[in-house]
C-alpha cells in the first residue's frame, strides 16, 4: 500500500458486488476509509469486513437503495457522522432491466433505471457537495458505459441513463471547480455483474469482446478498473476534472457486436 488516499473517507454505491467489489478495495488498500452501500446489507457488512482484516483500514457496510432520496441523502450523513468527513463519491450502483427491444420497454423500466442511475447521483452529488466544499475539495467519480457509446441492443433505457450521467458530470465539472471539486465519469468494461450476466445469457459473448478488444481481455475489477478510480480519487489528478474516462482495454476503439442472438424471438415481445 502506497497510501495515496490515506486519511480520505469514501463512499461507494453498489460496493459490495462485481465492479463496485474490486474499487472498494482498490480506494482501501490506498488507506481511505470506505462507507459501501448497496441494496444487500448483508453482502456490504461482509466486504467491509473483509476490507477491513485484509487492508487494516476502517470501513462500514450498510443497506441504501440509491433509487430513493432519503436512502442515499441518509448515506452521505452516516460517513460524515462515522468518520468526521467527506473526500471522495463513487457513484457506481446502477440497473439494467429486462433484455427486450426499445419498442417493449416499459415506463417502469425506465423510471427505475433513472432512478438508480442519474436521481441516484444527483442526490449523492448534492449531498455530498457541502461536506466536500467544507473540507477544500473533493472528488466525485461516476460511470458511464460503452453501450451509450455504441447504443448498444436491448439497451435503451440504460444508455439514456448513462449519457445522462455524463451531462451531469460536465455540469458539476463547471460548477464545482471553483470549490476544488472535481467530478469525472468513467466507462469501464470489465468482469462485473452485467458482463457476467451476459457471459452466462450469450453464448461465446467473452469470446467475441475479448477477440475485438485491444488487450485481448477482459478487466479486472480491482487491479484493471480500481487503480483508474484511485487515480481520479488522488491528488495525482488534481487538474483533472469533467473528463469521461474509456477504462476498457481499448474496446470503445472497435465498439462490439450487440445484435442479440435471439432477436426474432424478441421482435414478438417475449423478454
Amino acid at each position: 500500500m502506497s497510501g495515496l488516499l490515506e486519511g480520505k473517507v469514501a463512499i461507494v454505491t453498489g460496493g459490495a458486488k462485481g465492479l463496485g467489489h474490486g474499487i472498494s478495495r482498490a480506494l482501501a488498500k490506498e488507506g481511505a476509509s470506505l462507507l459501501i452501500s448497496g441494496r444487500d446489507g448483508a453482502a456490504t457488512a461482509k466486504v467491509a469486513a473483509e476490507i477491513e482484516r485484509d487492508f487494516g483500514t476502517k470501513a462500514i457496510g450498510i443497506a441504501a437503495d440509491s433509487g430513493v432520496k432519503e436512502d442515499v441523502v441518509g448515506m452521505v450523513q452516516q460517513a460524515v457522522d462515522t468518520f468526521g468527513g467527506l473526500d471522495i463519491l463513487v457513484n457506481n450502483a446502477s440497473l439494467l432491466s429486462a433484455g427486450v427491444l426499445l419498442e417493449h420497454k416499459t415506463d417502469e423500466m425506465l423510471r427505475r433505471t433513472l432512478e438508480i442511475g442519474i436521481w441516484g447521483n444527483w442526490w449523492a452529488m448534492q449531498a455530498a457537495f457541502p461536506h466536500m466544499k467544507a473540507r477544500g475539495g473533493g472528488s466525485v467519480i461516476n460511470f458511464s458505459s460503452i453501450d451509450a457509446q455504441t447504443g448498444a441492443w436491448l439497451h435503451s433505457d440504460y444508455n439514456i441513463n448513462k449519457l445522462g450521467i455524463v451531462g451531469l458530470t460536465r455540469s458539476a465539472a463547471v460548477e464545482w471547480g471553483r470549490y476544488n471539486i472535481r467530478v469525472n465519469a468513467i466507462a469501464p468494461t470489465g468482469l462485473g455483474q452485467v458482463f457476467a450476466k451476459l457471459v452466462d445469457e450469450v453464448p461465446g459473448f467473452m469470446e467475441t469482446v475479448v477477440a475485438s478488444n485491444p488487450l485481448k481481455r477482459a478487466g479486472d475489477p480491482e487491479k484493471d478498473i480500481g487503480p483508474v478510480v484511485v487515480f481520479l480519487a488522488s491528488d495525482m489528478a488534481r487538474f483533472v476534472t469533467g473528463e469521461m474516462i474509456n477504462v476498457d482495454g481499448g474496446q470503445n476503439l472497435p465498439g462490439y457486436v450487440s445484435v442479440p442472438h435471439n432477436l426474432k424471438e424478441l421482435e414478438g415481445g417475449s423478454a
